[in-house]
């Protein structure tokens, strides 16, 4: 199998693929239009940042599973995958570490003013008159909206700092969040209303985008943080626009709607001519511990691909058939039984959505559990049920 490659990982990831049996094109510098134009024979595609459009997929007959080398797979047309039944998975929770870190970075960076100091200085400028007016982080408040793994990563740094903690998230009870020692909010735009900081830590999904409206940033007290460094989408780009140009608002941000796709270039954005926006080049997860983590997860997601045909972190899987009947066939583990069951429901014109079969201690027995999208006449069931020396019994159950 030949495993291509779009985004830099580390040569230890690489050396890993090889190991396993597999042919591996390296092609770190790949831009959206060369994987528009196929895969070639490519089995297996990594990706960190690169996009994936359907138009790739098209022109990729060969390709059976897409691995985003990180958590976020928004980057990727997972409705074309699904359509040409491509796997699709994620390495998530490996670089929560580094992109907390960041968020912490950040804040320190608008508290401190640190970009500023060091511009001054390679200018020859000395203005500590300037710098020494911070107002320091311990005692205020930071609102997280998102308490995944990365957000959690965020909390543990910030109670450090000796900041009180405000949060939401779907998954947030105030039960949990007496158990983690932090405020609980039922909505995000109490957590605005909180915060001095406000830190955004969720995936971008059609829930959660533009969950930072214009309403929650207004929410915010004058001179307020916000920091992103998960996902553009999620927040009203338009609206943080207005409010850091206003001066009410400092933000940090790892991550713009109108970013480069390409590694290494030239670049325009509205926010180039703000003097209270830092902005990094989308590398929360860009640390070498990081890179390390998400790398060997991918390679042992394509090691169990190839070992057993499991996908771990499958993605784009359906959560339930609305298959209505489930037939049970407890068999003989022969050749053909289940082939044979299977031609009985194709001559009755009869779906199976989805299909397990287990094999008992000695494998001399086994047991097939079949999704079907109509009920078996009485005549089909009796067909399958009465195959001497192959079926032991069968029953049908209505989902």
């Amino acid at each position: 199998m030949e495993v291509f490659v779009a985004d830099k990982l580390p040569q230890e990831a690489i050396e890993e693929l090889k190991e396993i049996g597999v042919n591996v094109t390296f092609k770190p510098t790949s831009g959206k239009v060369d994987l528009d134009k196929g895969l070639g024979n490519a089995g297996v595609l990594i990706v960190r940042s690169t996009v994936v459009s359907e138009t790739c997929i098209k022109n990729s007959p060969q390709l059976m599973l897409i691995i985003r080398a990180g958590a976020g797979v928004n980057t990727i047309d997972i409705e074309a995958a699904s359509n040409f039944g491509i796997y699709v998975a994620n390495c998530p929770g490996q670089n929560s570490i580094a992109v907390a870190e960041l968020t912490m970075g950040l804040i320190l960076s608008l508290d401190r003013s640190l970009p500023d100091n060091v511009i001054d200085f390679r200018q020859g400028h000395w203005n500590k008159a300037t710098y020494a007016k911070a107002d320091g982080l311990y005692g205020k408040t930071l609102g997280v909206i998102g308490v995944g793994q990365i957000g959690k990563e965020v909390i543990k740094r910030a109670k450090a700092f000796g900041l009180d903690i405000i949060a939401w998230s779907r998954s947030l009870t105030p039960e949990k969040a007496k158990e983690m020692k932090i405020n609980y909010a039922s909505e995000v735009k109490e957590v605005a209303k909180h915060a001095d900081i406000l830190t955004v830590h969720l995936a971008m999904t059609p829930d959660t985008k533009g969950i930072i409206s214009k309403e929650v940033l207004s929410s915010l007290k004058d001179g307020s943080f916000f920091i992103n460094t998960s996902r553009a989408g999620v927040v009203d780009e338009d609206a943080l626009y207005e409010e850091v140009k206003s001066g009410r608002l400092k933000a940090g941000l790892d991550v713009l709607s109108d970013e480069p796709e390409v590694k290494q270039g030239d670049m325009e954005s509205r926010f180039e001519e703000l003097e209270n926006v830092y902005v990094s080049h989308h590398i929360g997860a860009s640390t070498k511990q990081a890179q390390l983590a998400v790398a060997s997860d991918a390679v042992d997601i394509v090691r169990g691909y190839l070992k057993e045909g499991k996908v771990r972190n499958w993605l784009n899987r359906c959560d339930h058939t609305e298959a209505p009947w489930k037939l049970v066939v407890r068999h003989y583990d022969r050749p053909g039984v289940i082939a044979n069951v299977m031609n009985e429901l194709k001559t009755a014109d009869i779906n199976a959505q989805e299909l397990e079969n287990v094999i008992f201690d000695g494998m001399k027995t086994a047991c097939c559990t079949i999704q079907l999208d109509s009920k078996p006449s009485d005549e089909v069931y009796e067909r399958i049920s009465t195959r001497q020396d192959e079926v032991i019994s069968v029953m049908l159950i209505e989902n």
